[in-house]
């Protein structure tokens, strides 16, 4: 019996697959045939398998913390707006297992709905945040320096101002429990190298602009974004990985209030889990375990990520 690097009480045993680890809201799985010795797999579970079945949970985290309770369809939803992403973004190379495959295993009924196929990457220790708006953690750093991830910003802007072009502002990702820290660009190439940091700051600019563009087009701002990348393991091309563009990943807000609003919380209509994180904000210290949340914020983050899939897929 394989013991998994990390264990989560509702990842499930899936027929095919070996659940080797579990992040705040995704598990993930190997095929069972995968080769591998205890040293091996103790070290990276994920070291020899060409690929990994990515599974979203139902599971929901904010402030680096998973709450209670899950929010039954979220993982469904994340998972249809990523594929859905990736085929408006066809041209940019990703990580998802095309079907034309032969090599692709059969992804198990019971996660069929929250679940992909995906090429195993090296993935930089970056999370790659792009800022169209100022809003959230950059704006308590703005407000505090003037700056984010020490790049200057103009002076005077206020909590959901659009910036005057999207900004690269990247975050180190730190490992499961920890905070990830907003870092600068020289800290990035340090961490990756020149040539791979400019990739990635150029590649995500490039990606974010075409998708405000698409995402403009039906009446919704995205305000922010973060984009993870990885290493391909035969080319060693800069490729997508991850969730992609979805409500747990962005800020969307509700173009139409965003002209009318007087205040930003006017302003600042938004598609995703603020609802969340406003909550958590008014009643919680951020010390120890975070509350329980509310049925009726469940129900309202639910309703919100529904109204978002429905208006960029259709």
């Amino acid at each position: 019996m394989i013991t998994p690097l990390t264990v989560d009480t509702d990842a499930l045993e899936l027929p095919g697959w070996i659940h080797v680890y579990s992040g705040k809201v995704r598990d993930l799985y190997v095929p069972d045939t995968t080769p591998y010795d205890d040293d091996t797999w103790s070290g990276d579970p994920l070291a020899r398998s060409s690929m990994v079945l990515v599974v979203a949970s139902n599971r929901v985290s904010a402030f680096d913390h998973v709450l209670d309770p899950a929010i039954e369809g979220k993982g469904a939803v994340l998972t249809n707006l990523t594929r859905w992403w990736f085929e408006q973004l066809a041209d940019v190379p990703n990580h998802l297992v095309e079907a034309s495959d032969p090599a692709l295993p059969e992804v198990p009924t019971a996660v069929a709905d929250r679940a992909t196929v995906c090429h195993t990457l090296d993935m930089f220790p970056v999370e790659c945040v792009v800022r169209g708006y100022l809003t959230g953690s950059g704006y308590a750093e703005y407000r505090e320096t003037g700056a984010i991830g020490g790049l200057p910003l103009p002076a005077g802007l206020n909590d959901g101002d659009r910036l005057p072009e999207p900004v690269f502002t990247p975050a180190w990702k730190a490992p499961l429990g920890e905070h990830d820290e907003n870092i600068s660009f020289e800290r990035v190439i340090e961490l990756v190298g020149a040539d791979v940091a400019a990739q990635l700051r150029d590649r995500s600019l490039d990606v974010f602009a075409r998708a405000s563009a698409i995402a403009e087009a039906r009446g919704l701002i995205l305000a922010d974004t973060k984009f993870e990348f990885g290493a391909d393991r035969v080319t060693g091309e800069v490729t997508l990985g991850d969730e992609v563009l979805t409500p747990d990943s962005s800020r969307y807000w509700d173009a139409s209030a965003y002209r009318s609003g007087t205040t930003p919380a006017e302003r600042m209509a938004s598609f995703d889990k603020q609802i969340i994180r406003n909550w958590l904000a008014a009643n919680w210290d951020k010390t120890g375990t975070p509350p329980k949340l509310p049925d009726e914020i469940v129900e309202q983050t639910v309703a919100r990520y529904r109204e978002l899939e429905a208006r960029l897929v259709g």
